[in-house]
């Protein structure tokens, strides 16, 4: 049996309760997991005087796979986001979103099985933006007129979009490989080269050259607005889409909306040497140590870590479990009940308990 060390970082607000309750599940497989457990977020800058400390991404980077819960960034801290600091700090360029129907989650959808695949270092989220007001975006603002003829208004706030040939490859070839090791059978280009001619118009570019290297797998592009429509009317089309950052961003909640919310939709983030699983919802503090919030998002974020470990069979055992667990309805919480005030909604813990005995009778 092959031993993993794992980084878990459990983050704050509700990550702690979340966490211990995906422990409880992955552990109960079977799997040979070995937690190497660093803290992360608002209780450690209050100690610390830092959100994020070295020894986070020191973890990280020598057990090379890692799962977190949900981590506030506090205001002052210096990181406008924790979760894009460490994907900045540790190489993770592609963030993976399944978003999949399950029985007995609430939704106007069934049977939606999509892959948003959303690359993480470029694109308007690269944080090279201009104040209004300052000399040096005065000095941009004169800049582009005299290279443009373009005018500015001089009260203008300025964000920078660069995309590059070299992080559109990656993720797009990214997006091929995971289409391909996971039996997908298209692959979508989501853009607006049609306007942004230099910038997503390379995006597209690139991806039609990486396209024709992969014959067994259908490729196609979409606008994204008009992608955006065609989620919502037959998503059924679509399979694996491929994004830049902001749409990305923005199409991966869209999805998750069409199977339930962020309360199950699970997330990695991926580089080439590194992986950090985690839950996309926050992490709403105000229910904070009150055994109520849903773990769902979290447990599907250590099955895509399991399979990103390759322990297939373990995978799988944990999701059935969960589904099973969420299809019968009875030990779920309370946003997974018909209805909210339903008394019979159990706790964090009790629905992991719940799912323990899935997978227990499951292996018996």
């Amino acid at each position: 049996m092959k031993h993993h060390v794992i980084t878990l970082i459990p983050g704050d607000g509700i990550g702690p309760e979340i966490t211990e309750a995906t422990v409880k599940v992955v552990e109960a497989t079977g799997v040979n997991i070995e937690w190497d457990t660093v803290n992360a977020g608002t209780q450690v800058y209050r100690k610390e005087g830092t959100v994020l400390p070295d020894r986070v991404i020191k973890s990280l980077k020598k057990n090379k796979v890692g799962i977190k819960g949900p981590i506030t960034t506090p205001v002052g801290t210096g990181f406008r986001s924790v979760n894009v600091a460490m994907r900045k700090l540790l190489g993770l360029y592609a963030c993976v979103r399944p978003c999949k129907s399950y029985q007995g989650v609430k939704s106007r959808y069934s049977n939606i099985d999509l892959v948003i695949i959303r690359e993480n270092t470029e694109d308007l989220y690269a944080g090279i933006e201009f104040k209004k007001g300052e000399m040096e975006t005065e000095e941009l603002i004169n800049f582009i007129k005299e290279k443009k003829d373009t005018r500015i208004r001089s009260d203008s706030g300025i964000s920078i979009k660069p995309i590059s040939v070299t992080g559109s490859e990656n993720i797009i070839r990214f997006a091929f490989e995971y289409a391909r090791k996971n039996n997908r059978k298209k692959v979508t280009a989501v853009h607006k080269a049609n306007i942004m001619k230099y910038s997503d118009g390379l995006f597209l570019e690139v991806f039609k050259k990486v396209a024709s290297k992969y014959d067994d797998i259908e490729s196609e592009d979409r606008i994204i607005d008009n992608m955006c429509m065609q989620l919502v009317q037959k998503p059924e089309l679509y399979d694996v889409l491929v994004l830049p950052n902001l749409y990305g961003d923005i199409v991966s909640d869209l999805a998750a909306g069409l199977v339930g919310g962020l309360g199950v939709a699970p997330g990695g983030n991926i580089g080439k040497d590194i992986a950090l699983f985690e839950s996309t919802h926050g992490s709403a503090p105000k229910y904070k140590g009150q055994n109520k919030v849903n773990p769902t998002a979290m447990m599907l974020s250590a099955v895509l870590m399991l399979r990103h470990i390759e322990e297939k069979n373990y995978a799988d055992l944990l999701e059935s479990a969960i589904a099973e667990n969420i299809r019968e309805g009875k030990y779920v919480t309370y946003d997974l009940k018909p209805h909210r005030d339903d008394p019979t909604a159990v706790g964090t813990s009790e629905f992991a308990d719940a799912v323990v005995k899935k997978i227990k009778k499951a292996g018996s």
